[in-house]
């Protein structure tokens, strides 16, 4: 029951109502979560290997939302109150960014952002191009990673290291104009991701790549809903990414606290781009 208050006249103050300052703040709480996700940060999780070898499938990062202005996309289910953009801004060669993928735009990605309007990229025998130019390619260290609940392994790069299964692939470093470097994966030859047309990057768009070169349905080919993207409208970026804040190998299970613990990446935290 509401508490009665009198107030020092002797009058009776309206009563109190817990529910409805419950309500209350919530809703003021929604409002506070609304704005600091449409215009400061953002969690994203990653569901797939495309990124890899920089991200695992199991890692959750924070996106900045402010880096290249706001579109309807900045916000929660792209609620249609952003005309445009404002306070537009071009991602830069070699960032890491989350958009909404053509040509639905219905469903969140992640890649990293080779192309700017205006640029030309060719990939040939498995080498990247820009602008006509091959962009640097350096063998370096296979990249190793072990098998768990939430990345299994193709029995062509199956191995064993210290008595566990583990995925191996044959690792580059790729060096973009300008000095922005990055690893990427090579699965061997495939014609279909090694061998490309010319692509020209119009005005508003950008060319995408995840860094997983032969897994990751990027802009190498057409849009399809729930495949690959084409080229993607700058308006469709929701924000750039900046830190990993959580990590787990998929071993967690909720009826387990500790497992939450133990199934942690804990080397993955904290991790900038």
């Amino acid at each position: 029951m509401a508490d009665q208050v009198t107030t020092s006249d002797g009058t009776r103050a309206k009563p109190k109502s817990e529910l409805r300052d419950t309500l209350s703040f919530l809703a003021k709480l929604a409002i506070v979560v609304f704005i600091f996700r449409s215009f400061f940060f953002s969690p994203f999780s990653i569901p797939s290997e495309s990124m890899l070898p920089r991200l695992l499938i199991g890692d959750y990062l924070f996106i900045s939302k402010w880096n290249y202005g706001y579109s309807k996309h900045s916000l929660p289910w792209s609620l249609p109150l952003i005309p445009g953009r404002i306070f537009p801004s071009t991602p830069a060669r070699g960032d890491v960014v989350v958009f909404k993928a053509p040509p639905s735009a219905n469903s969140d990605y992640i890649k990293r952002v080779i192309g700017v309007p205006g640029d030309t990229i060719q990939m040939r025998a498995g080498q990247l191009f820009l602008n006509g130019k091959a962009i640097p390619k350096q063998r370096v260290a296979d990249f190793v990673i072990p098998v768990t609940p939430n990345y299994g392994c193709d029995a062509r790069f199956q191995d064993v290291v210290a008595g566990k299964p583990v995925c191996r692939y044959q690792q580059y470093r790729e060096t973009l104009p300008g000095g922005r470097s990055y690893a990427v994966l090579d699965r061997g030859y495939d014609p279909q991701t090694d061998d490309t047309e010319v692509f020209t990057v119009p005005a508003d768009h950008l060319f995408l790549m995840g860094d997983n070169r032969d897994a990751s349905a990027d802009s190498r080919f057409p849009a399809m809903d729930g495949g690959a993207i084409g080229l993607v409208p700058i308006i469709n970026v929701e924000g750039k990414a900046i830190v990993g804040f959580w990590s787990t190998d998929g071993n967690a299970q909720w009826v387990k606290p500790w497992t939450w613990f133990s199934a942690a990446r804990w080397n993955r935290i904290g991790e900038g781009f």
